[in-house]
C-alpha cells in the first residue's frame, strides 16, 4: 500500500571540505552521526522525459531505511509530496495510476541510475527531537537510455523533519552560506544527472513552456501565441491535477474542473483566433469531463450548505431524524461515484482527450486574427462576452418569479462565469480594465450562484421531505429550510440589479 510524505528540503553544492560544522545553528543542541548508507536508485520516465519536464520523479531504490518505489510530485519550490510503495520488481499499480496523465499509453523505462554514498547527520534539539537530516552525498550517475554518459558529483542535502518548522531551514542556510556553501544549480539529483549525461543538450528556449507574461506588449506576442500560451496553462493544470484528484486532495476536483471550463471558454471566446470546427469537438469532451468531475463536488457543496443551515435552526424547529437523513443522502453515492471517477480517469476516452489537447496545441487551427495584436483581439472578445451576458441578465430580470426565471438566471450564471474567464485570460494584455471587470463580474456570478444553489437546495429538500413523509416522519423541518431557501433566492435576486450596474459602470476594456 502506498503512503504519502511531505518532503521539504534544500540542496547545496559541496566541495572538498565536506560538511561544515552545524553545531552553531540556532536551536541545535547536537549533531549526531548516523553513518554512511549506500543507495542504489533507478529512475524511470518516458523516452521523451515527460516526467522530468514536469519535475516529477519516479524511482526504485534499494539501500537506506526507505527502500522501495518512490514517486515525487512537486508542490512548491523545495517542497514535494513523496508517495512510497514497497519494493517490487515492477511498478506498483498505485504509482502507475498517479503518472498516467503524463505517461498515457507509454511504459516508463529506466533512464538513469544513481548510486550514492550518503553520509548522514541528524540535527536534534535539547530534548533529542529531530529537527532536520543533513547528508553529504557522493553521487555517481549513469545514463541508461537516451544516451550513455556518466557523471559524478558531491552535494549537501538538508531535509526538514516531519512536522518541523520550515523557518529552521533558513537557520541552517545561514550557517552553510557563512561557511561558503552555495545552493545547488539543479533542483534534484535526477535533473543534474540528465543534464550532465545528455548527449545533445537542449536549447534553453525549447520545450512546451509558453507561459504568458504578466504585462505583455503587443509587439512581444501575436494573438495566436497569447491564446495558445493560456491554453497550455489550462492543459498543464488538468494533467498536473490528475494525481491530486486520485488522492482526494482538498479542492483538487474543483480546480481541475475549473481548468476544463477555462479551456472551453477560451475556445469559444477566441473563436476568431482558433477555428471552432476543430475546437468544438474538443470542447464537447471537456464538458463531459467537467460533468464527471462535478458529480461528487456539487453534492459536497450542497451537503455543506444544508448541514450549516440545519445547524443554524433552533432545536425547537428540528423534528425527526433530519441530520441522519441528510448525512445518509450525502453518503449514499459517494463510494460509487468515487469509483466511477477513477474509472473515468483511467478510461480510453479521457486519455484520448489529453492526447487531443496536446495535438491541438502542437498544431493549432489558427485563423486570420491569430496574427493580430493580443490587446486588440482580447478586448474585442471580452466586449462580445459582456454584451451576451447583458442580454441574459436583462431578460432574466424582466421575467416574473418562478421556474422560467430560475432557468434564465442559471443561464446568466453560466455566461457570467464564461465572461469572467475571458476577462481573466485577457488580464496580461489589458491590465487594470480587465482586472476591474473580473471583480465586477465575479460579484454578479456570486449572487447568481447563490440563487442557483438555493434552487438546487429546494429540489433536494423536497425529495428528502417526500422520503421522510413516506417513512412516517415529520416533514416540518424540511419545510422550514425550504422557506429559508426561498428567502435566500429572493435576497440574491434583489441584489442582482445593483451588482449588474457595477459591471455596466466598469471601465471599458
Amino acid at each position: 500500500m502506498a503512503e504519502t510524505k511531505r518532503e521539504i528540503e534544500r540542496k547545496y553544492a559541496a566541495d572538498d571540505n565536506g560538511l561544515p560544522d552545524l553545531t552553531g545553528v540556532a536551536g541545535v543542541a547536537a549533531v549526531l552521526d548516523q553513518g554512511v548508507a549506500e543507495l542504489d536508485a533507478t529512475y524511470y520516465d518516458t523516452p521523451d522525459l515527460r516526467l522530468a519536464a514536469a519535475s516529477v520523479t519516479l524511482r526504485r531504490r534499494t539501500g537506506g531505511s526507505d527502500a522501495g518505489w518512490h514517486l515525487k510530485l512537486p508542490v512548491s519550490p523545495g517542497v514535494r509530496d513523496e508517495i512510497r510503495a514497497p519494493l517490487s520488481d515492477t511498478l506498483p499499480p498505485a504509482l502507475a495510476a498517479l503518472v498516467r496523465s503524463r505517461v498515457r499509453d507509454g511504459e516508463p523505462v529506466p533512464v538513469v541510475r544513481l548510486r550514492s554514498a550518503r553520509d548522514v547527520r541528524h540535527l536534534v534539539d535539547a530534548s533529542g527531537a529531530l529537527l532536520a537530516e543533513v547528508s553529504l552525498d557522493t553521487v555517481r550517475a549513469e545514463r541508461l537510455s537516451g544516451g550513455s554518459g556518466t557523471a559524478q558529483w558531491t552535494e549537501i542535502e538538508v531535509e526538514l523533519a516531519d512536522g518541523g518548522d520550515p523557518a529552521f531551514l533558513d537557520q541552517v542556510d545561514k550557517r552553510l552560506r557563512k561557511a561558503g556553501v552555495r545552493p545547488a544549480s539543479s533542483p534534484s539529483k535526477l535533473a543534474r544527472a540528465l543534464e550532465e549525461t545528455d548527449p545533445a543538450p537542449r536549447d534553453a528556449g525549447s520545450g512546451k513552456g509558453g507561459g504568458r507574461k504578466k504585462k505583455s506588449s503587443d509587439g512581444d506576442l501575436t494573438a495566436g501565441e497569447y491564446v495558445l500560451a493560456y491554453l497550455r496553462e489550462q492543459r498543464d493544470a488538468i494533467v498536473a491535477l490528475d494525481p491530486a484528484v486520485r488522492q482526494e486532495l482538498p479542492d483538487a476536483v474543483h480546480r481541475m474542473r475549473v481548468a476544463t471550463r477555462r479551456t472551453r471558454s477560451a475556445f469559444r471566446s477566441y473563436a476568431k483566433v482558433l477555428d471552432r470546427a476543430v475546437t468544438d469537438p474538443v470542447g464537447a469532451e471537456l464538458k463531459w469531463l467537467a460533468g464527471e468531475l462535478g458529480v461528487d463536488r456539487d453534492r459536497e457543496v450542497l451537503t455543506a450548505h444544508l448541514t450549516a443551515a440545519l445547524d443554524d435552526l433552533p432545536a425547537t424547529l428540528v423534528a425527526g431524524p433530519v441530520h441522519d437523513r441528510l448525512h445518509g443522502w450525502a453518503r449514499e453515492r459517494h463510494g460509487g461515484s468515487r469509483r466511477h471517477l477513477i474509472a473515468v480517469l483511467d478510461s480510453r476516452r479521457y486519455l484520448t482527450l489529453l492526447d487531443t489537447l496536446d495535438a491541438l496545441l502542437a498544431d493549432p487551427p489558427l485563423r486570420r486574427a491569430a496574427a493580430a495584436k493580443p490587446r486588440k483581439v482580447a478586448a474585442k472578445a471580452v466586449r462580445k462576452d459582456v454584451r451576451k451576458l447583458s442580454v441574459l441578465v436583462e431578460e432574466a430580470l424582466w421575467l416574473p418569479p418562478g421556474q422560467d426565471r430560475d432557468v434564465a438566471l442559471h443561464e446568466a450564471r453560466k455566461r457570467a462565469k464564461r465572461t469572467r474567464y475571458a476577462a481573466e485570460a485577457a488580464e496580461p494584455a489589458l491590465g487594470a480594465p480587465a482586472r476591474k471587470l473580473v471583480k465586477a463580474v465575479k460579484s454578479v456570478q456570486k449572487v447568481l450562484g447563490e440563487h442557483q444553489d438555493s434552487v438546487m437546495a429546494r429540489t433536494t429538500l423536497g425529495e428528502l421531505a417526500a422520503v421522510a413523509h413516506a417513512a412516517g416522519e415529520s416533514a416540518f423541518t424540511y419545510g422550514v429550510l425550504y422557506g429559508r431557501e426561498e428567502h435566500r433566492a429572493a435576497v440574491s435576486e434583489a441584489a442582482l440589479p445593483g451588482r449588474w450596474e457595477k459591471v455596466r459602470r466598469t471601465t471599458a476594456v
